[in-house]
Order: C-alpha cells, then structure tokens, then sequence
C-alpha cells in the first residue's frame, strides 16, 4: 500500500479510529490491531511475502529468549549465528542470487570456460532491506547483553513490522522502538498535530518534488546519448532532488503518521543538501541506515583505531556494503566506492568531524567559506548520484564523459522548458523553505513556535496548492521501494 494512494486515505482513518475509540483502554489489544493493521498494509502489495516478515519475527523472537536462557558463550554465538543466517540468507537470495548468478557465469567465461548458470524469475519482497535490518539489530543487541529480550510476541511482532516504517524505515532500534510497545499510550492533540504538520511537507515533498523531477531525470538519463553535458548535469541535480524528496519525504510520512499513534521514530534526514564536506552529509543522509553501518560493521571492524590502512579499509568496506545494500547492481558498488574516495582524504586529516552543528546555525546567511563548501559538496555528490541513477556502469561513463567536455558549457536541453522552469522555481521554494527550517526535525516545523496564524496557513495553504496543482495522475510507487 502506497503513502500516496486512495487505499492508504481510506486505511489510516480507519485504524487510527479503532486504535484511539475501540482499543483504547486495552494495551496489547492496541498492539495487536497495529500487528494486524501491520499486516493489511504489508499484504495489500503482495500477500504471499507476509510469510517472510511473520517467518524473521518468529526466529529472532525465539532466538532473543535462547539467548536469554543462560546458556554458554558457544550456544549463544551459535543462536546470533542462526538469527544471521536466516535473516541474512533470505536477503541475499531474494535481492542478490541473479546477480550473484550471472557474474559467476560472467567470470567463468571470461577466462575462456562457458559456464550455464540458470536465473530466476525472483519478485524482491518490498522492504525486505529494511525489515531484515531492524530485526537483526534486536538480536545483535540482544547477544551484547545491550538490550533485555522481550517474552511479548505481539509486542515484538509489532516492533517488526509497525507499518509506517516497515518498508522504507527509518531503520529503528529495537532499544527505541520496542520499549514504546510496553508503554501505555495517551492520545496528545499538538503531537499528532505535529505529526499532520510533518505528513503535509512530506507528501510535498514526494508529490511535487520528487514526482516531477522524477519526470525531467527520466527523460534526460533514458536519452543520455542525444544529450550534452550541460544537460547531464541538470538530470544529476533533477535526481538529486527527486531521490531526496522521495525517501525523505517517505520518512516524514513515516514519523508523521508515528505520531498519531502516540509514537516517536527517529529523524531519518537532517538536511543532508546543507553539508559543508561529504562526511557531514552522511551524518545527516538516511541516518537510521549510516548508524546501523557504524554500529554493526564499522566499529567491529575496528572502526577508526588501529593502523591508517586499517582504518581506510574499514571505511572502504562500509561504504561499498553500503552501496551493495542498496542493489544487485554494479552502479551501486561503485556509488559507493566513489563515497569512500571522497570521505577518505577528510578521514586522514581528522577534519571529518570539523562540521558538526547545521550551517549557518546563528546566521540568516551562512559565511561565504561555509557556503563554497556546501556548493562543492551538493556538486560531487550529485556526480556520485550519476552511478546511482544509471541503468549500468558504461551508461555512467558515458554520462561522465559528455559532462566533463565542452558541451558542459551550452544550453540544456528540454522539450517543454517553460514547465521545467516551473518546476526549478518550485524547487527554489523547497530550497528556501529548508532553509528557514533547518534548526528543526523537518522544514516546516518552525512555524509552530514563531509564525502567526495567518502566516502558518498561508503556508499550509499554498503547500496543499502545489500538491493539488503539480500531483501526478498515476500513484508513482517510492524509490526505496526496490530496495
């Protein structure tokens, strides 16, 4: 079921109701109507992968009292083992066998040794990624003796599965998350308030942003050969703002909708195009994932101590993960090589900390260092989307190719530029609007404490404006969906 669909404006009402007037009184009964409500969601994509999601949350809830039952170092490695296993295995069949397949085949050949390797016709479980990353954390914490295992299978069958995050996060921690399950809810109207507030800019930012650059980064990127570099260019600044007003926007629909159930999820994005280096942008790019990387694989590998190889190998390794984790595709590998390469140099300079605070903090304007910094850093990382967005590597070379030429220096392109001159406006009113928000969990939270009336529903009111004028015909499926 899609955030920006008819089925989930009829769905929310309806559970929010029986979960504040029906269920209210009765904790494990709000839990269970989430479990179920869950569950509804999930299968109105495809029924047949609830199996999946039911199947991770029976093993490690199973394996969270194993480990709990005082049994010796060896048993509880081997129960850790078991929870990766099944969890790491299903992902890595369901997201990664055909690429698997067809590069052994491709190795094998290239040596002069044919060698037939079948594909399968495999459908990618929506959300498989981030469900299989938020249950493993519960047993990892869990195996650290960090987290207390819970004996509440409704409780933790929600945690798994809680609807607004279940498939494009925020990747929640079992130690935020779930302890929220056990606690008795009050409805509280400024928070759900607050929460409709962070719904609106994120269905903004999904409908209108996201949506129609998506329209001009297709168009361009599907003909990248018939196009100049300067054109390139603006469909790799069209993506970069179609790929964040889409999976930000998915997290404050997430978070919002939290909210209304009496729920806190973590912040997922904190103007991650406000960056003054590449290391700050991934402190403040998809979050939930970047910390679930440092915590589970960075810092036990070692993470910043040791010898400098060591520590450049760690982040290597993180990165290319990173990259992996998005999709069986050599684009996305190299996506994150090229990330690794751009935060090693801030990494042995000991300057990837230098940014800590948001730009421009105290400042209306932020100084002019600060600001060069943040332009060359939007720039290298909309080059870096290029492998991101293209179909194959030799595609991105191509693309790389024509914009490092002298047609970088020419008139972009379009078919109908008075629209994409519409929509670049837009998007000077989003910039504009993040800024003014940027001291704040999501943009326009500011005008809850400091704008008067009239000025927050001019506001509201011209957000529902755009959505209505500039939202597409078709429900367009979320980017992280296929991940």
């Amino acid at each position: 079921m899609l955030f920006n669909s008819i089925d989930f404006a009829i769905f929310l009402p309806i559970v929010f109701i029986l979960y504040w007037f029906v269920c209210f009184k009765n904790l494990k009964l709000q839990n269970l109507l989430i479990v179920v409500a869950s569950y509804v969601f999930y299968g109105w994509w495809d029924v047949r992968f609830l199996s999946l999601v039911f199947f991770s949350t029976i093993v490690d809830y199973l394996v969270g009292i194993g480990l709990a039952s005082g049994t010796s170092d060896k048993n509880r490695k081997l129960l850790l083992i078991l929870s990766l296993s099944v969890n790491l295995g299903l992902l890595g069949f369901f997201k990664y066998y055909n690429f698997f397949a067809e590069n052994f085949a491709a190795a094998f050949t290239l040596f002069g040794k044919p060698v037939s390797v079948s594909s399968l016709k495999i459908v990618l479980p929506v959300g498989i990624s981030f469900y299989t990353f938020q249950t493993l954390s519960y047993s990892i914490d869990v195996y650290r003796r960090k987290l207390e295992p819970t004996k509440d299978l409704i409780s933790f069958a929600a945690f798994v599965s809680f609807f607004p995050q279940l498939v494009a996060g925020p990747i929640e921690r079992a130690s935020n998350l779930l302890p929220q399950f056990y606690k008795k809810r009050h409805f509280s109207y400024p928070v759900a308030v607050d929460g409709l507030r962070q719904i609106l800019w994120g269905f903004f930012k999904k409908v209108v942003i996201a949506d129609n650059c998506a329209e001009y980064a297709n168009m361009i990127f599907n003909n990248s050969d018939n196009m100049p570099g300067s054109t390139l260019m603006l469909g790799a600044v069209f993506f970069a703002f179609q790929i964040y007003g889409d999976f930000s926007g998915y997290s404050d629909i997430a978070i919002g909708t939290a909210k209304l159930f009496g729920f806190d999820l973590m912040q997922n994005f904190a103007f991650p195009y406000f960056s003054r280096d590449i290391a700050e942008f991934w402190r403040r790019w998809h979050i939930s994932l970047s910390t679930w990387f440092r915590d589970y694989l960075y810092f036990p590998l070692g993470g910043s101590r040791g010898p400098t190889l060591q520590v450049v190998r760690n982040t290597f390794i993180v990165f290319v993960v990173s990259g992996f984790w998005h999709g069986a595709n050599w684009t996305f590998i190299a996506w994150g090589l090229l990330n690794a390469i751009y935060f090693i140099p801030l990494l042995l300079t000991k300057n990837n900390r230098k940014n800590i605070d948001i730009i421009g903090k105290d400042r209306r304007f932020p100084p002019l260092k600060e600001f060069a910094g943040m332009i060359f850093t939007f720039i290298i990382t909309c080059l870096a989307w290029i492998f991101f967005r293209a179909e194959n590597i030799k595609q991105a070379f191509a693309v790389f190719k024509k914009i490092f030429s002298k047609s970088l220096f020419t008139a972009p392109e379009f078919d109908e530029p008075k629209k994409a001159f519409v929509i670049l406006l837009i998007i000077l009113f989003f910039i504009i609007t993040e800024w003014l928000g940027r001291r704040n969990k999501y943009a326009i939270e500011f005008t809850a404490f400091k704008q008067k009336k009239v000025i927050r529903w001019g506001l509201y009111i011209f957000i529902i404006f755009l959505i209505g004028m500039f939202m597409q015909t078709e429900e367009t499926p979320f980017i992280y969906f296929q991940f």
